[in-house]
């Protein structure tokens, strides 16, 4: 094979790849809100953390941490004190809204999953970061990071999927090798060539006849990703990128049993807000399916969760976005209110989402509620109080049509298309 083709090839390759279709044009216009998600996969326990739980006298021990300590209460809102709750809650919240309550209708992970963080509980409808993407950030480089979990499109854009820097630096950069960037990966000549070849293959897509609106999109990524204009906003997110030995690293837990990579995933996503190449992220950790050993497990994962949420809103401060910032965590449902027979707990249906902007006044507030086993009540919309008569349970739609509300894209083109008809309007943001 000779070198000029082979080096077709590789251009090709690299073209179709996932993260290189990529519009990089007008990155740093975009001032709006910022959107993080972060999913606690695998059902958390909202009775250890937002939703806390002492015994009750003649039921199973719903919590052992109750047996020698009690409900603490910050503000407004009450936690259980069990991992790093105290430190958490103490600082955020002033900055945070707990929703209780929520019932996923499922004890089904995947069904969980999909309820919880699409608001509907069967495939097809998109994440809040799908639709914050689409509608603020449509032509951005990256509009939407995920680091795992739920990232469901609808078709509305496209997400990029990033673990590690490098392959970054070389997307920004193809010219510059990797592991030295004084040494160029193509002479010149041959990325003449290449770029001949780029554009005489968006030409000759360009002259296709009757193509469909999706090729004429994605020919638009084609030749966009390509353009001197638009790697710049790329770049500048790879140059604000640290050096290895200052990015964050993945944390191990307990009996390398578990392991974490919520704090890097915090670092790519607050510079890639900061260059203006990003509006919305899905941060993912798993583990909390704990059916066994519940206690020290959970107590390392709640533990690691808000203090890498912590760590990321100490960041984004360093880097002058956090007054931009809208976080949201959440988990596929709860855990049951009782131990089972390897100290474990399984899966059960209500759960809680936890809000937080800084200087909102709908924050340090606890909406929802559950009764002493952790079973929801029913609550009026508009006023947010227990109505055991004419109110109605929180569903994930509730959450997320109110979301969209308050994110503003509520009527975004995406939001029409997934629309959630005949569904109570909350006022959890006033």
């Amino acid at each position: 094979m000779r070198r000029r083709t082979l080096l077709k090839g590789l251009l090709a390759a690299a073209i179709g790849a996932p993260g290189f279709r990529l519009p990089l044009v007008n990155a740093a216009d975009y001032r709006g809100k910022l959107f993080v998600f972060v999913q606690a996969d695998g059902g958390w326990d909202p009775t250890s953390f937002c939703d806390p739980k002492a015994n009750t006298r003649g039921e199973p021990v719903i919590n052992h941490w109750a047996e020698r300590d009690d409900i603490r209460q910050v503000g407004n809102i009450f936690y259980a004190p069990f991992a790093n709750n105290a430190a958490f809650f103490e600082k955020y919240h002033q900055r945070m809204l707990v929703i209780n309550g929520v019932d996923a209708q499922t004890n089904s992970h995947t069904v969980g999953v999909v309820h919880n963080w699409s608001g509907r509980n069967s495939e097809g409808y998109p994440t809040l970061s799908a639709l914050s993407a689409a509608h603020y950030a449509p032509n951005l480089p990256i509009p939407y990071l995920s680091f795992g979990g739920y990232s469901v499109t609808g078709g509305l854009t496209r997400f990029t999927r990033i673990d590690r820097p490098e392959p970054l630096r070389a997307i920004a950069d193809p010219t510059t090798h990797i592991g030295n960037p004084a040494e160029r990966t193509f002479s010149e000549a041959d990325w003449a060539a290449l770029e001949l070849y780029r554009a005489a293959t968006a030409e000759r897509l360009a002259a296709a006849p009757d193509l469909l609106p999706g090729d004429t999109r994605h020919l638009a990524f084609y030749r966009s990703a390509f353009a001197p204009e638009g790697f710049g906003g790329l770049k500048a997110y790879s140059d604000a990128l640290p050096p290895e030995n200052e990015l964050e690293q993945e944390e191990e837990g307990p009996n390398d049993l578990w392991s974490s990579s919520l704090r890097p995933q915090a670092q790519l996503t607050v510079l890639a807000f900061k260059t203006g190449v990003a509006v919305s992220a899905d941060l993912h950790l798993g583990g909390f399916d704990t059916h066994q050993n519940h206690d020290p497990d959970h107590e390392w994962l709640l533990g690691n969760l808000t203090r890498s949420v912590d760590y990321l809103w100490d960041y984004a401060e360093a880097h002058g976005v956090a007054d931009r910032l809208v976080v949201v965590m959440g988990s596929d449902f709860g855990r049951t209110n009782f131990y089972n027979s390897v100290a474990g707990k399984d899966h059960w249906p209500i759960g809680s989402y936890v809000v937080m902007e800084k200087n909102q006044r709908w924050t340090n507030r606890v909406v929802g509620e559950t009764d002493e086993l952790h079973f929801a009540y029913r609550i009026d919309p508009r006023t947010l109080r227990r109505d055991d008569n004419g109110g109605t349970i929180i569903y994930p739609k509730h959450v997320h049509k109110a979301l969209r509300r308050y994110l503003g894209i509520e009527n975004s083109a995406g939001a029409r298309r997934f629309p959630f008809p005949a569904t109570e309007d909350f006022t959890f943001f006033g």
